[in-house]
């Protein structure tokens, strides 16, 4: 891999202006960068922040190639981006993440192969193509499971989960996008995340393994440190430390996994980006996700982050934003983040909330009874 650092001054470009790219440029900004935006809303969160905006859509190839004109790296922040312009765009500009990360993990299948090669362990699952194998796989796989397009979806879309015969024709309806993934139910206590950040020279550091919490398929809460035994903490830590290497990566990956009652540990999925379960290390963490990841693809070094106290995040969704505005100046011990998007729409991401505590149980009823989500439902907390 040809390796390059980059210094201050110089220009970091972003594929997509979303919140997470609005982030990676205030800790690049912070440390004196300059960063160029490309995405197909003028306003967006990062078109906010950063020192050039251009505007289109992420495979329109003039741009991209304009984008690398003006940008001494290149990054995105997420992974619905076009993977044929990215690999174009590979060869007219300095991209150490690379396209061959996202071809793997836009698409359940390719994703899940790599995860096999890494030698970690995945749901039981099958390739379905058609109806007919999905009554196969149930025969094989049981019930329940879930039935997960292979590529698209985020926040729970794109699934279905059958719990029984009369579910499968309704289900089959996923296959109208493409090749499907019929996954075995995994029966976990928890659902975890490992973020994991490296460089081109292979050096690479972990965030502190975390709990997160979903409602309605929508990352609710993340719990740092997460309340699970020490060897947990150290089986995830190996297995996301297996997957980056593996995949050799450049930048940051978060890894989500089950945990069943037994203790064993399933990789969910990959995304190849900072994560929202990271977000508490803005506050909670010597290092944030952020910096890692721009001092990752700028080739930095690294050090490893220190969690240094323990943290809630919680989720600002559209509905939440007018109750939060009603109660935010009071809360002193509240870090809001609210990320610029236009009007607040229902379940979309909006903001989130640190909360750093000395008592993880005790900061968590202080946010369920809370009016502006007391109405949530908590599953798995």
């Amino acid at each position: 891999m040809f390796k390059k650092t980059i210094l201050p001054g110089q220009t970091i470009g972003i594929i997509g202006g979303g919140q997470l790219g609005r982030m990676m440029a205030i800790a690049a900004k912070q440390a004196g960068f300059r960063i160029a935006v490309l995405d197909p809303n003028p306003h967006s969160p990062c078109s906010q922040v950063a020192d050039l905006s251009i505007t289109a859509s992420y495979d329109q190839y003039d741009a991209l190639y304009r984008l690398a004109e003006e940008s001494d790296v290149i990054t995105y922040e997420f992974e619905n981006i076009d993977y044929d312009a990215l690999k174009w765009l590979t060869e007219k500009a300095y991209i150490p993440q690379g396209a061959e990360l996202i071809r793997v993990t836009q698409d359940r299948v390719k994703e899940k192969e790599a995860l096999e090669l890494a030698g970690v362990e995945v749901a039981p699952y099958k390739v379905i193509e058609e109806k007919s194998q999905i009554i196969d796989g149930l025969v094989e796989l049981g019930y329940p499971a879930v039935l997960k397009t292979a590529r698209g979806g985020y926040d729970g879309k794109g699934q279905y989960v059958i719990r029984t015969e009369e579910d499968i024709h309704e289900a089959a309806a996923l296959l109208e996008h493409g090749v499907c993934v019929l996954e075995k139910w995994i029966s976990y206590e928890k659902e975890i995340s490992v973020i994991v950040t490296r460089n081109p020279n292979g050096q690479q550091t972990t965030f502190p393994v975390v709990e997160n919490i979903h409602v309605n398929n929508i990352l609710h809460q993340t719990i740092a440190p997460a309340r699970v035994s020490t060897l947990t903490k150290e089986k995830a830590i190996k297995k996301a430390t297996m997957i980056s290497e593996t995949l050799d990566l450049v930048g940051t990956l978060a890894i989500e996994m089950f945990l069943t009652e037994d203790g064993d540990i399933y990789i969910n999925e990959l995304a190849p980006r900072p994560h929202n379960s990271g977000h508490f290390s803005i506050e909670a963490c010597d290092h944030t996700q952020f910096t890692q990841h721009i001092r990752a693809i700028c080739n930095w070094s690294l050090e490893q982050p220190t969690l240094l106290k323990e943290a809630v995040m919680i989720n600002v969704l559209g509905e939440h934003v007018q109750p939060l505005m009603d109660v935010a100046s009071e809360k002193s011990h509240w870090f809001v983040h609210l990320y610029g998007k236009d009007a607040p729409k229902q379940k979309r991401k909006m903001g989130h909330i640190t909360v750093l505590t000395n008592n993880i149980e005790e900061t968590l009823d202080e946010l369920n009874q809370n009016v502006i989500w007391k109405e949530t439902e908590i599953v798995g907390g």
